[in-house]
């Protein structure tokens, strides 16, 4: 058995139960878990102990001593009706009261209302007192809201936490730390707490100043959650220091933006751009402070990528500056390893797998459930390890109550043995690459890996069509890299192969009026037409402009029907449905949410469409699911929708080979049966089964030379190339 790169849970009412299973694990650090301690003899167990940190909750006593220097979150109230002239809103209804107070600093300087009926602000209203807002001159029979400042009386993880698991313990306020006393006083708690903490080497801060977008509703269940949102970073003072460094008054509707609060879906503004920056500024100039101090004293920083991450942006220009020494996060799937593993100016990165050790899972009767969902959650994640693994992996939770499925415990052994294997493969020789894939939206890198998300994996129906498409890749054998549109307006798409735009109309995904800008789109056709490939899904370049909707229209092959040409008789409606790209995909494909209306243009090959029974003529009918188009010397390809399955992430590859020009390539270092893949690393190749059943595939090596291979269920063979 291999030792090390394994982290597990402790605390210190099961010391020798953590001995035992570190061994069996081969684990070489501890962690606690909230509401528990480590043991004192930490040490004694592992290498490494981490101990989780919180920079601005869990110290009540100064909290309840400075009561005007705690957190604010900005908020929009519910949509109200008026049937007078006057008008009462009641702030936080609809928002829960044990989350959130009122903060009445200067209402009439940092609030707004607006006619939301019209879109104008009103300034004919009053604070009242009690949590309540009287707008007068109401117009009857229009919507009114009111953009406010809210305070955070309850962390947003420890409230989660309380209620999930029927806590009966202190609630944690949470401080703001732009008040000069308070952040003397957090420094002075690090400092404190590190020279009390002998035991530990690795500070897990959980995580630093400002909670991701989560709060709750009137009956404590979750109301907003935006994994990415900033609201809960402003503040009256946030927005006093923003006008001094930027030079003009930042209103609450920059951030609140008519209740989307400029989620990750939303092209941002250049002053929700601007706030970002700032934010991102001053959270790293405070939290290096902290850093340093760490530092000082021999330990290790590390930070857990969830919580109160907001303006660190691990892909952002100042992310650097912190000068930690490792990342943790929480692994869902592919996507989340890639977003860990590729994490730039870190040591190392650390995912946390799944089932956390809490009872919902490890209850009596339940041990097969807690062994599948940790095959699940190992399966999808080896995808991406096999190009890019994190370093270390690890769980969270109670391990006495893993402890008592002995099943669970001999799987998740094997696992620890089975990543530790792959590391060292994998970080030694770099595996085979077979294309150079650009994914287009206006994030570009500051949000690799993290596009379409919402709450860190979760499944959405608006999006799961999507987000396919990036965990298809995490474990494909190309080359990825997120860009944006000032990246195509600089000339940087000569470095790729293959480009790909998706997303709903009108989202930071799509573009929105990106492409209405005639630099983006001459480049994107220079791109094509000089032998690039363009892959388009659900509804890319898309914005109505200029007589189309697909702006891009040209390259794609294909069009959506808006209404606005119906006129227009369309007679592109035979399918050929023998393609490249279809080759070994057997099942009907999933499309997923896909989309309609979609129809072809002339010349273009439609590989799918489906009709309806209502319409027999043969003009005007159909839509269009997957096409491929020439253009000039290159190639497109559109899909509906592309929900993540082993059979769609074959059949994404083969799009990405076929437009890229590459077909050639098709055949090395292959695996004819999607249920099974295979990586290329210089002197071996890895074959790997993806399922918990048998499989068998015909496997290519880069010679094109085929064998049969027979696969156990999450089998992993190791082949030495010849």
């Amino acid at each position: 058995m291999r030792k090390g790169r394994i982290t597990i849970p402790t605390d210190e009412n099961y010391v020798e139960g953590t001995k035992k299973i570190a061994d069996l694990w081969g684990a070489d650090a501890v962690r606690d878990c909230d509401g528990t301690h480590l043991p004192k003899n930490a040490l004694e167990i592992a290498d490494k102990v981490y101990n989780t940190y919180f920079v601005v909750r869990g110290d009540n006593a100064w909290a309840d001593k400075h009561t005007d220097e705690l957190q604010s979150v900005l908020l929009m109230t519910n949509y109200c009706l008026a049937t007078e002239d006057t008008v009462v809103i009641d702030l936080l209804k609809g928002y829960s009261h044990d989350q959130l107070g009122i903060n009445e600093e200067n209402p009439k300087k940092y609030w707004q209302v607006f006619d939301r009926t019209t879109g104008e602000e009103i300034f004919t209203w009053e604070y009242v007192g009690g949590g309540q807002v009287c707008v007068e001159n109401a117009k009857p029979y229009h919507e009114y809201t009111v953009n406010f400042f809210a305070t955070n009386l309850w962390d947003s993880t420890q409230m989660y936490n309380y209620i999930t698991n029927n806590w009966n313990i202190e609630k944690h306020k949470v401080m703001e730390p732009r008040y000069a006393a308070t952040f003397e006083h957090i420094k002075e708690n690090m400092r404190k707490w590190c020279e009390e903490n002998k035991n530990v080497n690795v500070v897990r801060y959980t995580t630093f100043l400002y909670h991701f977008f989560l709060v709750f509703n009137e009956m404590n269940k979750e109301k907003h959650v935006d994994w990415f949102g900033y609201p809960m970073t402003a503040s009256p003072r946030a927005f006093d220091d923003f006008e001094k460094e930027y030079g003009y008054t930042l209103k609450a509707e920059d951030i609140v933006a008519q209740g989307t609060y400029q989620n990750n879906f939303v092209n941002p503004t250049k002053k929700f751009l601007d706030y970002m920056e700032f934010t991102e500024k001053y959270v790293t100039k405070t939290v290096r402070e902290l850093v340093d101090i760490v530092h000082a004293e021999g330990k290790e920083a590390m930070m857990f990528l969830g919580d109160s991450w907001i303006g660190t942006e691990p892909y952002g220009e100042h992310f650097k500056d912190l000068n930690l020494d490792a990342i943790v996060g929480s692994v869902g799937g592919g996507v989340t390893v890639r977003m860990l593993s590729d994490m730039p100016h870190v040591k190392y990165r650390e995912g946390r797998f799944l089932p956390y050790f809490f009872p919902d899972t490890f209850f009596e009767g339940n041990e097969e459930n807690a062994v599948e969902e940790l095959n699940r959650n190992w399966v999808t994640a080896r995808r991406a390890m096999m190009r890019n693994p994190i370093d270390r992996i690890g769980f969270g939770g109670y391990l006495e109550l893993a402890a008592k499925f002995p099943k669970f415990i001999e799987r998740a052994g094997q696992v620890c043995d089975e990543f530790r294997y792959i590391y060292d493969t994998v970080k030694t020789q770099r595996p085979k690459n077979f294309a150079k894939v650009a994914v287009l939206n206006t994030w570009g890198k500051k949000r690799s890996w993290m596009a379409h998300m919402v709450a860190h994996e979760l499944w959405y129906q608006p999006n799961y069509s999507y987000q396919g498409i990036y965990e298809a890749l995490s474990g494909m054998p190309v080359d990825v890299q997120f860009i944006n549109f000032d990246d195509v307006r600089s000339g940087k798409l000569d470095e790729f192969d293959v480009v790909i735009n998706a997303g709903d109309a009108g989202t930071a995904w799509s573009g929105g009026d990106n492409w209405k800008d005639e630099k983006v789109l001459t480049a994107v056709r220079k791109f094509v037409h000089n032998g690039g490939g363009f892959i388009g899904i659900g509804e890319p370049t898309a914005v109505q402009s200029n007589g189309k909707f697909f702006q891009l229209s040209d390259v794609l092959g294909v069009e959506k029907e808006c209404g606005f040409t119906l006129s227009e008789d369309k007679y592109n409606i035979e399918k050929h449905g023998e393609h490249f790209i279809l080759d070994g995909i057997d099942a009907p494909v999933d499309y997923g949410e896909e989309k309609k209306n979609i129809f072809a243009l002339d010349g273009a090959n439609v590989v799918d469409i489906v009709f309806s029974d209502r319409f027999t003529r043969k003009v005007n009918v159909g839509e269009v699911r997957m096409a491929t188009n020439a253009y000039g010397r290159g190639r497109s390809f559109y899909i509906t929708g592309l929900p993540y399955s082993a059979q769609n992430a074959k059949l994404l590859y083969r799009a990405i080979l076929w437009t890229a020009g590459k077909e050639n390539m098709d055949k090395k270092s292959y695996c004819t049966n999607s249920l099974t893949e295979a990586h290329f690393y210089g002197d071996r190749y890895a074959i790997t089964n993806n399922t918990n059943v048998k499989q068998t595939t015909t496997f290519y090596d880069m010679d094109g030379k085929a064998q049969d291979i027979i696969l156990k269920p999450y089998e992993m063979k190791w082949i030495n190339k010849e």
